[in-house]
């Protein structure tokens, strides 16, 4: 292809209808998902928002260290998911991780506090946004390096696999990740072992700043590819918590029985630019208000609505997360910044060759 060529497909492309999920929100009212699982959901989605939101604002601030990754308007994924693992399993993600990272239970001020750089923060500020990290919560890391994780996350679904526990792993990444050959490698490792281990891909429809279904074969790059490694063809809605939450509760109770690994591709769209450097102006206007409407909170606050859910409690529970938000920007801005004892702990090689033998 020439590059005219693909200058004009960026055109077609631009101008098209958007791409949207498939089917209607009312079609997942009645999900056998308890109300107060719900309500549960709702408050994430609040807590996910809310933060990211405060961590743009503190960038904007020059307070926030390094660039930032932010996931607004894709946290029905981080929150389905979330609610549906044990406090045992496992997580990874990559550098776009906060919400993942809080949605397996970290505490809203430390991981403030670590992308604010500051000794309070959960890696004691050396690890920054794009290094979320906590062990006792699961969350067993965000990887800068597009596929890399795929393979580790294999890893930890092994390691369970030997002790005989029951336990799953979960790997969350982008779709432009489909395209690395990490990806196909672990894939077929996962089967070949029959792992416990879900991979979840977010397409939020853009490889960083190029339309995913420009440069790939099929139109859904993960669920289209999930037949050639024998596994199901799973592709939902990743802004309808409910349904990020149905399918997950199916796939790891699939995985803790034994029943080996699955691939989901949720489809979903970030409100804003790939980081913080960039304003996001290559997506088509109609796109993006389409897109808009599509929005995980409005849609589910509507559902809980529906359900019998009354808008003061909603508005009750908005409230008193902005409060926690608060509250967690205070814990981050009182600590102090690392001091040079830092430096050297938490390092695990000494420079030498040592470890080649």
């Amino acid at each position: 292809m020439t590059a005219e060529q693909f200058d004009s497909r960026l055109l077609d492309y631009a101008q098209r209808e958007p791409r949207m999920p498939s089917g209607e929100d009312r079609s997942n009212d009645d999900l056998d998902i308890a109300l107060d699982e719900r309500k549960e959901m709702y408050e994430q989605l609040q807590v996910l928002r809310q933060f990211e939101k405060r961590a743009y604002d503190l960038f904007l601030q020059n307070l926030v260290k390094g660039t930032s990754h932010l996931s607004l308007g894709m946290e029905a994924i981080a929150t389905g998911f979330g609610q549906a693992m044990r406090p045992d399993d496992y997580s990874f993600a990559t550098y776009r991780g906060h919400a993942h990272t809080l949605a397996r239970g970290a505490d809203l001020g430390p991981v403030l506090a670590e992308l604010l750089g500051r000794e309070n923060g959960i890696l004691k500020g050396k690890g920054g946004s794009m290094h979320l990290t906590s062990v006792e919560h699961g969350m067993m890391g965000s990887y800068a390096i597009i596929g890399a994780h795929l393979t580790i996350a294999n890893g930890t679904a092994w390691a369970a696999q030997m002790r005989g526990t029951d336990q799953v792993t979960v790997c969350f990444f982008g779709d432009g990740t489909t395209n690395i050959g990490a990806f196909h490698e672990a894939l077929n490792f996962a089967v070949i072992w029959d792992l416990p281990v879900i991979f979840v891909c977010e397409n939020n429809l853009y490889m960083e700043y190029t339309p995913i279904d420009l440069i790939t074969a099929v139109d859904n790059p993960a669920a289209d590819r999930a037949p050639a490694y024998g596994l199901e063809r799973i592709l939902i809605d990743g802004n309808d918590a409910d349904e990020v939450y149905e399918t997950a509760r199916r796939v790891i109770s699939r995985a803790r029985a034994g029943g080996g690994p699955s691939l989901v591709e949720a489809l979903t769209y970030r409100e804003q630019g790939h980081s913080r450097a960039d304003p996001g102006k290559y997506r088509p206007p109609q796109e993006v208000a389409a897109w808009k409407e599509h929005d995980p909170i409005p849609l589910y606050h509507q559902r809980l609505l529906r359900l019998g859910v009354s808008e003061s409690e909603l508005s009750q529970i908005t409230q008193d997360v902005a409060r926690r938000v608060d509250d967690a920007t205070e814990f981050a801005k009182s600590g102090a910044n690392p001091g040079e004892e830092h430096l050297l702990s938490d390092v695990w090689a000494d420079g030498g060759s040592a470890w080649r033998n």
